[in-house]
């Protein structure tokens, strides 16, 4: 059967695609990802999926929007709750796989984001169920994250980027906050020599 695979990035491809393929899926990934911030990430983040899809002749369907942080914007607003935030996410990215996965006659799609021991897995697959259902195809679900190490080694055999945050900036933030506090608090504190 054709899938279309939603992919976040190339490192999380790796462990879901082998899998897909070992159950006779005929895959094809979805690269669409308006939530990578800043420019320079997502550049390197598709520079990473050229590869996978190179060596493991993967086909991809690149979203026609690119880089389209305004509209990431637009979905998630200002929310700095994860809890609330990474929820309008899923629905945004899954919906765009699942009305592409229908418009290009994939009768189901499935998301690399199922792979992640960083995200929110129930709420992936309630986003991937309700797309599905809105779009008139299935969602495949599939808990990929036992396959975690095995992608890792993989994305280092084939010398990928492998990124250190989800790829937007509240995650960035929330990953650097300790390291942002304490280089608040040092330039805070009064030094010999440093101008007023």
């Amino acid at each position: 059967m054709r899938l279309l695979l939603h992919t976040c990035c190339g490192p999380c491809t790796l462990y879901p695609l082998e899998r897909l393929r070992a159950k006779g899926f005929e895959v094809t990934g979805h690269f669409f990802n308006p939530n990578v911030h800043p420019f320079r990430e997502y550049e390197r983040r598709v520079e990473a999926m050229e590869t996978v899809a190179d060596r493991l002749g993967l086909p991809v369907l690149w979203a026609p929007e690119g880089y389209d942080l305004h509209r990431w914007f637009e979905a998630v607003g200002p929310e700095t709750d994860p809890g609330r935030r990474c929820p309008a996410c899923y629905r945004l990215r899954l919906s765009a796989a699942a009305a592409a996965a229908k418009a290009h006659g994939f009768p189901a799609f499935s998301t690399t984001l199922l792979y992640s021991r960083y995200q929110r897995h129930a709420e992936i697959r309630a986003a991937g169920e309700a797309a599905a259902r809105e779009a008139g195809v299935a969602f495949h679900y599939e808990d990929f994250r036992e396959g975690w190490a095995a992608g890792i080694e993989a994305a280092r055999a084939l010398g990928i980027y492998r990124q250190p945050y989800c790829g937007c900036l509240f995650s960035e933030g929330e990953r650097y906050a300790a390291r942002a506090e304490r280089l608040r608090r040092r330039l805070a504190a009064p030094a010999a020599g440093r101008a007023a």
